[in-house]
């Protein structure tokens, strides 16, 4: 799996691309943790890349969304597949996490 990260205004963008399995999620795990401990508090996770997610991966952005509320920061998602949208529906995760159509749009959610 591959990570990008770009900074729009106040906004980290994370972008996901490959796999988020069992042996790729300690990577993103670090990462997340890595940017939150140096002040990140709003981050997009951008899972259009995104071929497949595991309850594992899904434990990472849980655990990343729970280390951010606790410092009155936010985490969103944007541009889920199809099929991984189904995975967070299934899962329960969508009531959890906000999920948008695209970047744009989750960047303008949480820089509001």
């Amino acid at each position: 799996m591959e990570i990008s990260e770009r900074k729009v205004g106040s906004v980290c963008i994370v972008g996901l691309n490959g796999r988020l399995d069992s042996g790729t999620s300690d990577t993103l795990a670090q990462r997340l943790h890595h940017l939150i401990d140096g002040g990140e508090r709003r981050l997009v996770i951008d899972l259009e890349k995104l071929d497949y997610i595991s309850s594992t991966g899904l434990r990472v952005l849980l655990v990343a969304a729970k280390r951010l509320k606790a410092v009155d920061g936010r985490i969103v998602l944007s541009s889920l597949k199809p099929h991984i949208l189904e995975v967070f529906e299934i899962a329960g995760f969508k009531s959890i996490f906000p999920i948008y159509g695209n970047v744009d749009e989750a960047s303008q959610q949480l820089s509001a």
